[in-house]
């Protein structure tokens, strides 16, 4: 699978190759930024505890739906 995945990677454009780039580098920006949410207690954000948790559990929840979208639209190429 990692080779069949490097391949795929290889034969892409630079377009494609950048757009891969971009879309993983969103992921883990919605990923981090959902943890810091949650686990970082001074974070200077005016949200009682519940509001925290929640909107940080909706940051990693639309990261990892990005990505299974992207990958799912990958596949079809």
């Amino acid at each position: 699978m990692k080779e069949n995945f490097f391949q795929s990677f290889k034969k892409k454009s630079l377009k494609g190759r950048f757009l891969f780039v971009i879309g993983m580098s969103f992921f883990l920006l919605y990923l981090v930024l959902g943890l810091l949410i949650i686990f970082w207690k001074e974070l200077p954000l005016a949200m009682s505890g519940n509001f925290r948790l929640l909107f940080g559990v909706v940051l990693i929840v639309y990261a990892l739906l990005r990505f299974v979208r992207y990958f799912n639209s990958n596949t079809n190429d």
